[in-house]
Order: structure tokens, then sequence, then C-alpha cells
């Protein structure tokens, strides 16, 4: 039954660099809210969440996965997520959809490029954070170091509700300084006793004075009795830090070793009393969407008294069991056997069985209410990022943006009868992976997907190769290039073919000329006096559609100039459509060679995202790379380089990034304009077209 107390509920994603812990995080909290009876770990390949046969072998989270954990009266809706960042578009749209999450650092290495990704997504979305510090049982863990990286690099207060009691190997607890305790652990349960441990002593008093000093600056009123030297007590404090997580004020912070379950219980009651419920988010409580009718804002309260708003933020497809979308409701009640609206495609959609899932273990539910999180079965015309509402009360919530792919590759069939599997199993996988992009490229005939990196094109393949028995060859895409004219000619193109019998007979004149960036073809005529008879026009216009495909340099599309008819002649008996089309073709081949033709290559945009150290390197390369840097910009405490540079040299720039940066440094690309290829390059382009051309034909 869907809750109607919503301070009962919770949606939490566990984010954080690859390799963390989070999922071992998620394991061990569902190991003490009694769902397992075993600490299910990643590196024994018996994970829970991590379940997929690629995620078994490469010992990571390749894809977010679900679990509900009771906990202490609440259910807390968990989102475990990856942090790899070939796979980040995931938890980009896991993060949409929540209203708080724990951060995960490492003791040892400290907040990485790709918790500062994740960190961005969560800001912009205004999640309400916590930290847990974790591996605090490994060589060369630093608490301290780390909360200091906490707050340098993400630019936030951090909050330290704990203090590790050991280190490294002897790591076996933390001192609570809520509640002034000793947690022990042992043997997979913990002990609590008041005996503050003698090293630990100055640090507490220390800690536990910036603790209350912190949370009282929530409270106007607090903060005076407490600097009045009255009594603040527990529950005040309590409620103070809660509103100052919710308000943005500072991060929670905790520590812990995951795989050992030290400090995951604590966690988890942070997470009941500190981070909002789905009606105490704060500025984001009102939920604001458009109507799908007219695009006015509209807004719904997060009650389950309001019309149902849902948002779908991940598919699943199964070749066998089909397809699974996982939604989140942030109004309304979403109950089984019932009928929704899918706004995007205007469709009403009947709801079978409502699953709650922990990892694929799924159980069905008559109904999930506000800030509940679960997946509903074989809906027809779905995908990700949709909004299903109350069909008498429409609503459109804002759409969640994924990154753009970085790297592309062109991909054929090692199996000349599999291209048909090819293309069905990449756009079932595209319903699964909102990041990955298809095309086919008419410009080279190339089939092209483009992903988030090369480990997100290996996980790919075996998918393609596990779910739907195709096995695909990768090879560099050619680059689109379009071929334009620079000047104006006018020509004639004659076809006079004479056989024993009826001869065939067209002849045009064709006035060709540029057009502004981005205009493609145009075509107009100009025949008075019927010197082209006015059913040989059309054929005309499909001879020069058909003959600007290949254009006269290297063969590539022509774009942006227009072609006019503007005289010509025919033979009452040998003139035809084909004789026409012919004389059309001949006349665009001849005319384009007159008016100065060049080639056009792609350029794309690009946002490269780095720490201050590697501007100046980031940009020296784009100049190399033939790139015009249009500006940088901060955002914290990194810098963002904005510029265009040709597609031919960002082909391999995902390697090249990560050399200049060390792996600090990510950027987003997408297609902008075309512009004029320089000489030397065409001229080298246009021979390997020649010597191409002239293999085809040996």
């Amino acid at each position: 039954m869907a809750k109607k107390d919503l301070s009962a509920v919770r949606n939490l994603a566990v984010i954080g660099h690859g390799g963390v812990g989070k999922t071992s995080l998620c394991e061990a909290a569902l190991y003490n809210a009694k769902i397992t009876t075993r600490l299910n770990r990643v590196d024994e390949g018996n994970s829970i969440l991590d379940y997929t046969s690629e995620e078994i072998e490469r010992k990571s989270t390749l894809s977010s996965s679900m679990a509900v954990i009771p906990w202490k009266k609440s259910e807390i809706f968990c989102m475990d997520t990856p942090g790899y960042t070939n796979f980040l578009a995931d938890t980009k749209g896991v993060l949409k959809v929540m209203d708080a999450a724990v951060v995960l650092v490492s003791a040892i290495s400290g907040v990485k490029v790709e918790t500062e990704k994740v960190w961005g997504y969560l800001s912009d979305y205004g999640l309400a954070p916590m930290i847990f510090v974790n591996k605090m049982d490994r060589e060369r863990a630093d608490f301290y170091k780390a909360v200091e990286m906490v707050g340098t690099s993400l630019g936030v207060q951090p909050l330290v509700m704990q203090l590790p009691i050991g280190k490294e190997a002897d790591f076996k607890g933390v001192f609570d300084l809520l509640t002034m305790e000793s947690c022990i652990y042992a043997d997979g349960k913990v002990s609590r006793s008041s005996e503050i441990p003698a090293e630990l002593k100055d640090s507490i008093d220390s800690f536990r004075e910036k603790l209350v000093e912190t949370a009282v600056e929530t409270d106007d009123q607090l903060m005076e009795r407490y600097l009045e030297g009255g009594e603040v007590s527990d529950e005040e404090i309590r409620a103070a830090i809660a509103k100052g997580t919710v308000g943005g004020l500072f991060v929670p912070l905790y520590c812990g070793a995951a795989l050992q379950n030290i400090g995951v219980d604590l966690l988890l009651d942070g997470v009941v009393s500190f981070l909002p419920a789905p009606d105490q988010i704060g500025e984001r409580r009102t939920i604001e969407g458009v109507d799908p009718n007219n695009d006015e804002t509209i807004t719904r309260e997060p009650s389950p008294d309001e019309p149902l708003a849902a948002q779908v933020f991940k598919t699943i497809v199964d070749p066998f069991s089909g397809k699974l979308n996982f939604f989140r409701v942030f109004s309304g009640v979403l109950k089984s056997d019932s009928t929704v609206l899918n706004t995007r495609s205007g469709e009403k959609e009947r709801v079978g069985s409502i699953l709650r899932l922990t990892g694929k273990e799924q159980k069905p539910v008559s109904e999930v209410g506000v800030g509940e999180i679960a997946a509903v079965a074989k809906l027809k015309n779905t995908i990700t990022g949709d909004t299903l509402c109350d069909e008498n009360a429409p609503i459109r919530l804002s759409p969640i943006i994924f990154p753009e792919p970085v790297i592309s590759f062109a991909v054929e069939a090692k199996s000349k009868g599999d291209e048909d599997k090819l293309g069905q199993a990449l756009h079932k996988i595209a319903e699964e992976e909102p990041s990955l992009k298809i095309e086919r490229h008419e410009e080279t005939s190339e089939l092209v997907v483009s992903v988030m990196g090369m480990v997100h094109m290996e996980v790919i393949l075996a998918r393609m190769k596990q779910k739907f028995g195709v096995e695909v060859n990768l090879k560099e895409p050619k680059i689109p290039y379009k071929e334009t004219i620079r000047k104006k000619s006018e020509v004639q193109g004659k076809y006079k073919k004479q056989t024993g019998g009826h001869g065939q007979f067209g002849d045009v004149w064709i006035r060709f000329e540029p057009l502004p960036k981005g205009s493609g073809f145009e075509f107009a005529e100009e025949i008075v006096g019927g010197v082209v008879p006015r059913q040989f026009i059309p054929a005309v216009e499909k001879g020069l559609n058909e003959a600007i495909r290949k254009g006269p340099l290297a063969g590539y599309p022509m774009v942006d100039f227009k072609a006019t008819l503007y005289d010509g002649s025919y033979h009452s008996v040998d003139s035809s459509e084909m004789a026409f089309k012919v004389a059309a073709s001949m006349a665009l081949k001849k005319g384009c060679l007159k008016a100065d033709p060049v080639l056009l290559e792609p350029i794309m945009k690009m946002q490269i995202m780095v720490p201050d150290d590697f501007v100046g390197g980031v940009i020296s390369d784009l100049n190399s790379r033939r790139g015009k840097v249009l500006g940088v910009d901060a955002k914290g405490n990194t810098q963002i380089v904005s510029a265009e540079v040709p597609m031919a040299e960002t082909m391999k720039y995902v390697a090249a990034l990560r050399s200049i940066t060390g792996g600090r440094g990510s950027f987003e690309i997408e297609f902008d304009h075309y512009a004029e290829l320089p000489a030397h390059l065409s001229d080298k382009v246009i021979a390997e077209a020649k010597s191409g051309e002239a293999e085809t034909e040996d």
C-alpha cells in the first residue's frame, strides 16, 4: 500500500566514484535491515545489486539498481548507482528524481574527479546530501585528510558526526558526537558505551563543540540561548541538523567500513533523522511542470490527495521477459490495473503489475505513493524521461537531460546475415541507454554508434552478444564531409542518344548559385514558352536530387546551393523523363566544377571541464587541433573551456584529455555546424576518395 504518512518515506541515491564501495554499503544496509541473511560481497560475485554477468565479471556497478530498505519505522527507497565516467548518464537520470543522496568518499584517495562530477549533478537538482567516508579499515586511510578534501574540492561545510576509533587494520568503530558514545563493532554486532577513548579526548571536545555551534546557527533563538550559556537539548540539536541539511547549510559526514559493516547502521539512522521526506524538500517541495495542451506552468503538491504525476527515469529491456520502466511518484498514487496518460506520446497506457525491486528480485504491490520508487512492466510506448499522469489532470515534468556521448564507432555485423538483427539489438539497447546514439551516415554509408567511452562500448557489445546473439566489428568512423559551391555558374546539360528505334533527348540550362550555411538544396524553375515541357520539369528536379548525393570533388553530398532551370529544348519523339534526369545530373557535375566547389567539414562544440591547473595544457592542445577557444568560465573549483573543434580532430580526444589531466578532466561534445575545410586538408581528402574509387573499380 502507498504510504499516507510521508514522514516515513525516504528516497535516496548512493553515489561516488567507481570502486569507492557504494554497492558494499547498500549490501550492508540490506543485511542490517534483515532483508538478507548474509553480508553479500561484490568481489565474491554474490551481490544482490550487481547481478548482471558483466557486473559480476568486472566487479563493478554498470547500471543502477534498486533496493527497498525498511529502517526504524521508515522505508528507504534506495538506488545504487554507477561511479565510473562511462556510466554516469545512468546516475544522472537517477538523481533527477531523488530527494537526497549519500555520497561516498574514500578514506584513502579522498574526492576524485567522478565524485566532483556527480556532486555537480546533485547540486544542479538541489538534492540534500550526506557524506560517508568509507574504507577506514584500509592501509593509508586518513579520515581527517578526507574531511579536508570534502571541504576544499566540493566547496561545502562538512558537519562531522563521528570520529574513527582505531586506524587502518585496527579500525574498530566510531565515536558518535551526537550521543557521545563509543560504538565498537565485533562479529557483526555493535556495543555502545559512554567511555571516551583517551587518544580522542581532545578531538572529541573540539568536534563536539563545532557540531553544536554549527547546528544552532540554523535557528536564531537557539543560537541566542546557546551563546548565553543556556541548555540546548539533544532533540533540539537533531532538529537543527535536519533543518540545516535540508537547507544546504552544511553536510552531515559519517565514516566507517562498508565491507566490514562498521558504521552503516549509524548512517541509516542519519538518513532517517536528517534527510528530507518527500514533503520536506525545501524549495523543491512543490513539483513544477507544464500543461501539455498549452505549455503553461502548473504545480503539484507532494501529496497523495493530488492528481498523479510520476516520471520514468530508467528502462531495462530483456528479450525474454520484456521491458521494465522504473518511475518515481511525485504526487498522487499509482495503482495497478489502472490507466495513465503519457504526456510525451499523448497516448494512454495500461498499468498492469507494479513491482518493487531489490536487485532483480521483484515483489508485486497494489499501489505506490509519493516519494516511492517502483517499476512497471510492458508499457507499450513509454521511454526514459516520460511523465505518467492522471488523464484528467495532465502534466509534463521537466525532461531528464543526459550527457552527450563523446566517442563514436562505425559498426557492422560480423556475419552478413545478422545486419537486421544488429539494428534491432542496438535499438533495444538504446531504450536502456539514453546516452547511446545510433545514426546512419548517408555521407559515408556507415552505421555509427556514439557512446560515453570505450568501456561503455565494450559493455554494449557484450550485452548484444549475450542478449541478442549478435557480434560486431568496430572501426573508426569516416568523417561525414559535405560539398558546396562558392560562385555562380550557368551550364548546359544535354543528353542525346540515338539507337535503332526511339532515341533519348534531354536538354537543360541550369544556373547554380551558393546559399547561406544550413540552407540545404533549393530547386527553382523559370521556364517560359514551353522550351522544357511541364511534364519533364519534375524529372529535372529528381535528377538533381539524386545527383547531389555524390558531389564532384570527393563523392560527398552537396548542400547550401540553389539550382534554377531557366532554359532548354526537347524532341517531340525522343524526349523522356529519363533523358531529362540524366541531362540534369550532367549539368550538376559540370556546373559545380565551374562554380568553385569546396569540401565542408563538421565542426563540434565542446565544453571541457578541468581543474585550474590544467587549463593551459587543454587550450594549447585545442589550438594544435585547429580548435577555436570561445571562452573559459569558472564553476566552483572547475574551469569550463568552451571551444569549436573540427570533428576530425576530436575522434581520439578521450585519451588525449585523460593524458593531459591525469584523468581529472571530462568533456561534452555535440555537432554545431559545417565549415570550409582548409585547402591542404581538402586535397588530401579528395586524393583518398579518388584512390578509394580506383581500388573499387579494380
